[in-house]
């Protein structure tokens, strides 16, 4: 979740290319610039705007998306929980597919408009506990009906009510919500939210995400803790014991012909790998009756036939989109379907979106935290893919198209919004390709999946124990990943060891106690007491909030809190590897376009212009020399890994 996952796999090579790599000339920044650092960024295959050939694109582009998988799915399964859908596999399905559909849809707006740098997008975590905490009000709890799946009956009215009402309200604090990113990005105020927010700050908030999730770990896992222990014991061998075992596959190239390739797959898919031999046991286990067929007996909820046949209802091809029911506004004595008078509005796929102050404030706490977030994310995927760092107009961009990411995902019903993910970032340091033609790929590859709505059954009948091993290893990633964010700080400080450790107890404090007394939020105002209920119930919310009071009103230098290491961590302080223009310009000559309107230079979100004389710019905005010249490309084939 944090940008320090750069460094995670980068003496490793999933796939080793040769004959296209980028290298740096020598200068006499060599010696300031961190020399691991340096030493990936001359063994890039291939920087942000070379096209590598279509295969390795669908390749990688694939490889993405199964990167991204374990979160991008884990997040409409946990939000099934507060939704009541446990046991209606076939609508979690529709979930799955809607949320890949729309995360490819937001990868390719950023990519093509946003950041312009290879980074996917997909749902967030940080707009998964104030979603959750919203869902456990009093007015939201699920019917005790709703977790029996005997009791269920998912083709009922009052069943569909049941979850649909509660998704609808999920849905326009979202969308409502994230009209605040919007703003924020498209405006350049991201820039004055970063000058106070540092690591003690952003520690608390991110780990609290992690941490106050431990419930729907422990439940799903608790189902039949073998199951469990099984997929979390996976994982780990995978990605921890064997991540640097590669396995030998054949290939052919015209060069080479029939001959072996190494790729490290372990290291690439520990997630997929993990759910995916757990899932089979569960599923031989079934077959031979080996698990109990009694509901109310304790390992049933590990079994794959309990949804009963989803796959093959689920329909093969599903497109979702907003308004996808409408509804006809008659102004006349009849409905005139195509008649000009007739007003068509968009009700969504669950119908129309209802907004609440207490939800909005909440989802305002995570969407501040997933802007931090992707600001780190940018820094590290312009280092890591051999790109300048990228300015700020290129910065106001990527949250801005965050921000309509986010909407859009709340008017399909995701139930979630987008953020940029840390984890593929992280994979760009493994497969050495930095090219941005490999996103959009994957973006592409998103949306197919999402629309074959087989996937998506298939997905929803992996089993609550497998589900909950996964949870086990993912939060509590996430968590340490918040509080690596503490090495930009002084940790022999007792100022600092104080704000985080009050920051952190209060997160975990304040919440358990006002789920436990609901009552005690009693103002008389029915709105305030919604609003206070679920900020005081989201512990990153208290946590940073805590973290932010205390970090910048108690004494204290910059550099004892951390911020001169964090911001020295991402200013334009390497070396350039490419034109920043050429790469964070708007698309499509877009750039030249407007270059000869004055106005564009107040414009947050727009590159700024060279002045060619004083009324006009040159049509090429370039903000950063080149250091660097390219290698001349030459053919790439995929050959033997090297682990270093």
């Amino acid at each position: 979740m944090a940008p320090e996952k750069e460094s995670n796999g980068l003496d490793n090579y999933a796939f080793a290319l040769e004959g296209h790599f980028c290298d740096l000339q020598d200068t006499k920044l060599e010696e300031e610039v961190d020399t691991s650092v340096d030493h990936e960024r001359s063994k890039l295959a291939y920087c942000v705007t070379d096209v590598p050939p279509w295969y390795l694109c669908v390749l990688l582009g694939i490889q993405h998306c199964l990167t991204a998988f374990g979160g991008i799915i884990a997040i409409p399964l946990i939000l099934s929980q507060g939704l009541c859908l446990q046991h209606d596999g076939l609508t979690q399905s529709y979930l799955i597919s809607t949320i890949f559909f729309v995360s490819g849809i937001c990868t390719l707006l950023q990519v093509t408009f946003g950041i312009r740098l290879p980074i996917l997008q997909g749902g967030t975590f940080t707009l998964l506990a104030p979603s959750m905490a919203m869902l456990s009000m009093p007015e939201w709890t699920c019917p005790s009906w709703t977790q029996n799946a005997t009791l269920v009956n998912t083709s009922s009215s009052e069943f569909i009510e049941v979850w649909q009402s509660r998704m609808r309200a999920l849905q326009g604090s979202i969308m409502v919500g994230s009209l605040f990113q919007v703003v924020v990005g498209f405006s350049g105020l991201i820039g004055i939210f970063m000058r106070f927010i540092g690591p003690l700050t952003i520690a608390p908030t991110i780990s609290l995400i992690g941490l106050s999730l431990f419930d729907s770990a422990g439940t799903s896992a608790g189902n039949h803790w073998g199951i469990s222990a099984l997929t979390t014991v996976l994982i780990i061998v995978f990605s921890q014991y064997l991540r640097h075992i590669p396995i030998s596959f054949p290939t052919y190239s015209k060069d080479k012909k029939l001959h072996s390739c190494r790729v490290y797959v372990f290291q690439i898919l520990p997630v997929l790998l993990g759910i995916a031999l757990s899932w089979l046991l569960c599923y031989i286990l079934t077959t031979f009756n080996a698990l109990p067929s009694d509901p109310g007996r304790y390992g049933y909820l590990a079994r794959t036939d309990i949804k009963g046949d989803v796959v093959g209802k689920a329909p093969w091809i599903l497109f979702p989109y907003p308004g996808k029911k409408t509804f006809y506004i008659k102004t006349g004595k009849r409905f005139h379907v195509l008649h000009n008078k007739t007003l068509c509005v968009p009700l969504g796929q669950w119908g129309p979106p209802t907004v609440s102050l207490a939800g909005v404030v909440g989802i305002l706490a995570g969407v501040i935290s997933s802007m931090i977030e992707s600001v780190g994310d940018y820094h590290a995927c312009a280092r890591l893919s051999g790109a300048p760092p990228p300015p700020k107009h290129a910065i106001n961009r990527g949250i801005g198209i965050e921000g309509l990411g986010s909407l859009l995902a709340g008017a399909w019903g995701t139930g979630n919004g987008t953020t940029s993910y840390s984890e593929n970032v992280g994979a760009l340091g493994i497969t050495k390709v930095g090219s941005r033609t490999v996103i959009v790929a994957g973006g592409v590859f998103m949306i197919v999946m999402g629309v074959f709505g087989k996937v998506g059954a298939i997905f929803s009948t992996i089993p609550s124990p497998v589900i909950g091993g996964m949870f086990m290893v993912m939060f509590g990633v996430i968590s340490a990943a918040g509080i690596s964010t503490l090495q930009y700080a002084d940790l022999n400080s007792s100022r600092n060891i104080f704000v985080f450790g009050f920051s952190m107890f209060s997160g975990l404090v304040i919440p358990n106690w006002i789920v436990k007394n609901p009552a005690v939020i009693s103002t008389g105002v029915a709105a305030v007491d919604q609003l206070l209920q679920v900020l005081f119930t989201t512990s990153m919310f208290v946590g940073g909030f805590f973290g932010f009071l205390l970090d910048n009103t108690v004494p204290g230098t910059k550099q004892e809190r951390g911020i001169l290491a964090w911001n020295k961590a991402h200013e334009d302080s390497a070396s350039n590897t490419l034109e920043s223009g050429e790469v964070y310009d708007l698309p499509f000559g877009l750039s030249s376009y407007f270059s000869s309107c004055s106005w564009i230079r107040y414009v947050p979100f727009c590159p700024p212009c060279v002045p060619k004389h004083p009324e006009g710019c040159e049509s090429k905005a370039v903000t950063q020399e080149p250091t660097q010249m390219l290698a001349p490309s030459e053919p790439p084939h995929i050959i033997i890994g090297v682990a270093h």
